[in-house]
């Protein structure tokens, strides 16, 4: 059906234009674009309602375009049609485009601004209202989003949204005896979410009741799969410190395996570094990325090599240079059918560690 009405739309857009029927044809290119919304075509919706304000730039044309370009993720083109419109003429989806264009811009000043204005039509937009906290514990304001959460709180005490960012607020002002009652709170709600259970373990641990922040902790971390390295390095003090001490260091060693860098990557990154440096003739600078690279890499023949020729010959310090060239010479050993090349390298490590 609505196929059909968007395909009669376009044949009597056809005629009306031939015939140059102005008012007509404004509300036929509305009408097509309000067809393909309705099929969330908005390619095809966009150009009818582009088209539709350049013929006559009304609110409602404007609203439309807006929340075309909106659906499209265009969010600038969103906010620079809507904020030229009286507040009180937004309807409130458009009031909260025009906000939240801001918010997916990362502009969270004006954001700030628009959800407080919108705030002052729609008070219990509770959505609207927990974005607002957060926005301006983001903004260094935490006490300001506290503040417009409880005026909601007031009203409503049992929105989890609305709950979760005064909670979250009230830990990033510290005020952890009152961000621990809102996370029980919203527990009783029934919501255990990672990032409430997490934030009621560390708000009871910075307030010192370890064995409350515990079992939060410890579900949390459950609820992670056991793959959030600062929640496991979190319970580790909070098990050491209650006296848990197997579970502490099983934990705190997960940590540091979850918080180690990607090493594939880091292999890379300070070979390519310990060559820079050697090209740049930075000889210590080299020579200390190269370490870091066995670090990542230990089985990595050249690069203790090139640490041993780089102290030998170009620092002059063959006291240092002489483990690396034995580690070289183990590894290469190893190898069953060494190069030309690598041959070669093993007859000078072995007459480098012949000289006394």
């Amino acid at each position: 059906m609505n196929r059909l009405f968007t395909i009669l739309a376009l044949a009597l857009l056809t005629v009306s234009t031939a015939h140059g029927e102005g008012l007509d044809s404004l509300q036929q290119v509305v009408q097509a674009g309000d067809s393909c919304m309705q099929q969330y075509n908005t390619f095809e919706a966009l150009k009818y309602y582009q088209r539709a304000f350049e013929m006559q730039n009304t609110q409602a044309i404007r609203i439309k375009l807006a929340d075309c370009y909106y659906q499209r993720a265009n969010y600038r083109q969103a906010a620079e049609l809507l904020k030229l419109i009286p507040e009180d003429s937004l309807s409130h989806d458009a009031f909260r485009q025009l906000a939240y264009s801001y918010q997916k811009q990362e502009d969270n000043a004006s954001f700030v601004y628009w959800a407080g204005q919108l705030v002052g039509r729609f008070p219990m937009d509770g959505e609207v209202v927990a974005g607002l906290i957060l926005a301006h514990a983001r903004a260094n304001q935490p006490q300001n989003g506290i503040e417009c959460g409880l005026e909601y709180f007031q009203k409503d005490s049992t929105n989890i949204l609305v709950n979760r960012a005064i909670a979250d607020a009230y830990f990033m002002n510290r005020q952890f005896d009152n961000a621990v009652k809102m996370y029980e709170r919203l527990l009783q709600l029934g919501d255990s979410t990672f990032n409430t259970l997490y934030s009621a373990g560390l708000s009871y641990s910075m307030i010192k009741e370890l064995d409350r922040a515990y079992p939060y902790l410890r579900d949390a971390f459950i609820l992670s799969q056991m793959q959030h390295a600062n929640c496991a390095w979190r319970l580790g003090v909070v098990c050491i410190d209650t006296k848990r001490f197997e579970e502490g260091l099983s934990c705190l060693d997960l940590a540091t395996q979850l918080l180690l860098p990607d090493t594939t990557t880091m292999k890379a990154i300070t070979l390519s570094r310990g060559e820079g440096y050697y090209l740049t003739e930075h000889y210590s600078e080299a020579i200390a990325a190269w370490k870091e690279h066995l670090a990542y890499n230990p089985t990595s023949i050249a690069t203790y090599f090139n640490v041993a020729n780089t102290y030998a010959l170009l620092l002059e310090d063959k006291e240092q240079a002489k483990p690396y060239y034995q580690q070289f010479l183990d590894l290469a050993r190893k190898e069953e059918n060494p190069t030309t090349a690598l041959q070669e390298m093993m007859k000078r490590a072995e007459a480098m560690l012949s000289v006394p």
